[in-house]
């Protein structure tokens, strides 16, 4: 791994100190990774943060981190894990869920590779990153035969709600995703994530704001806003936009890093941030989407 880690000025410091980064693509994983958990833990310390959240479109994540206990029992940041519920593990499985949350799990991702409008969109080179080799994944849904939400997904979400950890809509088309959010409220499920609403998911507005209303947070990825990174390479200004029009009270934004060829996650933060600052969102406004509501989604004590 080269080093290219940027020194941030004290007062980007302060901004960034406490944020929880809810979307990092350390490795094990069957993509190419840039570090492992152990090493994003302490890349994390860089910028003072409060938690990382490991994803993988394939496995289930606390897995890697209790296998990895010895080394991140004296490690500066707390890293937590979930699973997304992919064919790898046998899509909306309950099963899968209950080992995750029994093992600490915070975090269930619904499909995102196996979704059918991640499928979509990938046969049309949406930017997602491709590997060589063949996982025999299938497409997941939400609906059963009859063309209702499935049992399995009822399920899901109940455990979620149980659990009270946070549930994300993955990759799912907007169809799928609303009526997802809807059945996970019905539930009790009260930390609800929309990934990227203008990549691969696309979703418009009228069912953002159905989303909302299931009390559903906004996520954006620095890996779309980076210079470093080559697809989709949005300009801040579409960020800006976005911060505008849902407002910093339910806007995340984390970084999506990881992955061998971008920077690390923490760059992400770095230049996203001082970005935002430099395009006029206020440090109370970027805390609360970097830090406030990250916390509250994984599930964290409330902190200043």
């Amino acid at each position: 791994m080269s080093d290219d880690r940027q020194s941030p000025s004290p007062a980007l410091l302060k901004v960034l100190e406490g944020a929880v980064d809810l979307h990092v693509h350390s490795g094990p994983s069957p993509f190419p990774r840039r570090l492992n958990h152990v090493e994003a833990s302490y890349d994390a310390a860089r910028i003072g943060m409060r938690a990382i959240l490991i994803k993988s479109h394939h496995h289930n994540t606390v897995m890697d981190l209790l296998a990895m206990h010895d080394q991140l029992k004296d490690a500066p940041t707390p890293a937590y894990g979930g699973v997304a519920l992919n064919s790898e593990v046998g899509g909306v499985n309950p099963s899968a869920v209950a080992v995750a949350i029994q093992m600490g799990g915070r975090a269930v991702w619904f499909p995102t590779v196996s979704a059918a409008q991640h499928i979509r969109a990938h046969s049309h080179d949406d930017g997602f990153p491709t590997i060589g080799s063949n996982l025999e994944e299938k497409e997941e849904s939400i609906w059963d035969a009859a063309g209702n939400v499935s049992a399995e997904t009822v399920r899901v979400t109940q455990l979620v709600a149980e659990a009270d950890i946070m549930m994300t809509g993955g990759h799912l088309d907007p169809e799928s995703m609303t009526a997802l959010f809807a059945t996970a409220a019905e539930q009790g499920v009260r930390r609800m994530l929309l990934h990227h609403p203008d990549f691969i998911v696309d979703v418009p507005e009228p069912q953002i704001e159905q989303m909302l209303g299931y009390g559903a947070f906004v996520e954006h990825e620095m890996s779309m806003y980076h210079p470093d990174v080559e697809a989709p390479g949005f300009p801040i200004q579409q960020l800006v936009d976005w911060i505008r029009k849902i407002g910093p009270e339910r806007t995340v934004i984390d970084s999506d890093l990881g992955q061998k060829i971008n920077p690390l996650p923490v760059d992400g933060y770095l230049w996203v941030v001082q970005a935002l600052l430099d395009h006029g969102i206020s440090e109370q406004d970027i805390r609360q989407m970097i830090c406030r509501n990250t916390a509250y989604l994984l599930g964290l004590e409330e902190t200043n």
